[in-house]
């Protein structure tokens, strides 16, 4: 396993099912395992928050750290789109649409996610073989 500087670190909320699903959805793809994930509540996403000056209560973001920058939002899931590869690098091309639209839309998602696709009392926690993959 390479060092944490040299990965991708995801965080994400521990609770959300959708949220959950595109861990799942990254891990599955994760050919050259160069992601960590971590949830925003855990200890280290919490250490993350604050470092980057980010809320440690609200949890409205998918996040992505990349060589010590902090991308959020639909930013956040585009470059992990363009890193996985095999074809799903194609989708980086929405990034040069304005930011407020790609970022409207995430939004409007995130607000409703709970409603939409329900939520855990409970952070995952992760099984045997992808610990390797997780920060907590």
């Amino acid at each position: 396993m390479g060092s944490r500087s040299s990965k991708y670190i995801v965080l994400f909320d521990g609770v959300c099912n959708l949220c959950n699903g595109t861990v799942q959805f990254i891990l599955k793809r994760d050919r050259k395992k160069q992601f960590l994930f971590g949830s925003l509540q855990g200890k280290t996403g919490q250490e993350y928050l604050r470092k980057y000056r980010q809320p440690t209560d609200t949890f409205h973001s998918f996040m992505l750290i990349e060589a010590n920058v902090l991308y959020t939002r639909s930013t956040a899931v585009l470059r992990v789109l363009k890193h996985l590869g095999r074809g799903w690098q194609l989708l980086y091309v929405f990034i040069y649409v304005p930011r407020f639209l790609r970022d409207g839309l995430y939004k409007l998602i995130s607000a409703n996610r709970y409603r939409l696709f329900g939520k855990k009392e409970i952070c995952r926690v992760p099984t045997v073989e992808e610990r390797e993959s997780f920060l907590e």
